[in-house]
């Protein structure tokens, strides 16, 4: 028979240490899930980033462009195409076609710019001849000083 003076030991309480782990096993598995998922999210979602604004290009000095040739350039984020026509005329335009945003080319033997993704034309105007692109593309405004060629959006740009 047990003796009831002698004192009953507590039994160890299974409830809270399995809530613990429990617990402890929810928090470790939210975390590895985090850590798996924030860097997928991170690279679908790209950062924000300002918008730069440029309003001017320095595209060198007038030596380094030969007639009937062109030069792709950045005119902030957006590409800029620089043509040096056969009279010794320069022109600058937007280098992003108008139909999906493909840079265009300049071809020297049609003297005319191209773009590759569906076959647009332009003219050395901008104005689109043929193909799918929708409207013209943007002009911008060059300037010549002391031998050196400085590219400014235009009105529209």
């Amino acid at each position: 028979m047990s003796d009831p003076h002698k004192s009953q030991e507590p039994k160890p309480n299974l409830t809270s240490r399995r809530s613990f782990l429990d617990n402890l096993l929810s928090i470790t598995l939210f975390g590895w899930l985090g850590a798996m998922v924030y860097p997928v999210f991170r690279f679908l979602v790209p950062p924000k980033q300002p918008d730069l604004n440029v309003t001017s290009l320095d595209a060198g000095i007038l030596g380094a462009f030969k007639t009937n040739t062109s030069k792709i350039m950045r005119f902030g984020r957006k590409p800029v195409i620089i043509l040096r026509q056969k009279n010794g005329d320069f022109k600058a335009l937007s280098a992003t076609c108008t139909h999906l945003d493909c840079t265009v080319q300049f071809k020297q033997d049609t003297e005319q710019i191209w773009c590759a993704c569906h076959n647009g034309l332009y003219d050395l105007e901008g104005r689109n001849i043929s193909g799918p692109p929708p409207r013209p593309l943007t002009q911008f405004m060059v300037t010549i000083k002391d031998e050196k060629i400085l590219i400014t959006r235009g009105e529209d740009a």
